[in-house]
């Protein structure tokens, strides 16, 4: 993992028990891509691999859930908790890019993710899928998890799926994305001095 000028590395860890989920969280945005994922939800468990290896970051997740319901309070509690351990991680934001637009391919399936790690939490999805499921995955649980995921870290993402007709191509394509959008926003320009805002804080 590598470290900052400053010498602090950006990750944070967290531990979620309610009811319904048992989640313990780590997530470090100056990673190798090295990723553990114990979940009851094989599906999140590709995609969140997969946003880990694009974007480079470390991440291991512990999760158990009521799937006995379904998927649902599992995959957002998942997501509450990578919102806020990226919040944690970026600290006050000092040196980072801040925005971010990355389109990702996925064969016939077109994503587009836009993120600004603005403080002001703000979700827009553009996304339709033909199946409403992929497996048993759900896939209203896409948009759950990164409403969820905007909502805790406190940025504006904006999720676009320009075309596709395979709906596991199309949400794999997004996730890519995330990842690729995350880490170039998140990441540390020389040129900017203190916090990119005109505010002079975010």
């Amino acid at each position: 993992m590598t470290e900052l000028n400053s010498g602090v590395q950006r990750k944070a860890e967290i531990v979620r028990k309610t009811n319904e989920t048992d989640i313990k969280l780590a997530f470090a945005v100056d990673g190798t891509g090295e990723v553990k994922l114990e979940t009851d939800v094989p599906f999140l468990n590709h995609m969140l691999d997969l946003f880990a290896k694009h974007g480079q970051f470390d991440l291991q997740v512990e999760a158990r859930g009521d799937i006995d319901i379904d998927d649902h309070h599992t995959v957002e509690d998942i997501g509450i908790c990578l919102g806020q351990t990226l919040r944690e991680a970026l600290g006050d934001k000092r040196g980072i890019k801040r925005y971010a637009s990355v389109f990702v391919p996925m064969d016939e399936a077109l994503a587009q993710v836009i993120v600004d790690v603005s403080n002001r939490p703000h979700f827009e999805n553009r996304a339709e899928y033909p199946s409403a499921q992929v497996g048993s995955f759900s896939t209203e649980l896409v948009h759950e998890f990164l409403w969820k995921l905007a909502l805790e870290a406190r940025i504006t993402l904006h999720v676009i799926v320009h075309y596709g007709h395979n709906t596991h191509h199309m949400i794999e394509a997004v996730f890519k994305a995330l990842g690729r959008a995350i880490d170039e926003a998140t990441s540390i320009d020389p040129r900017v001095q203190g916090v990119p805002s005109t505010k002079g804080v975010l």
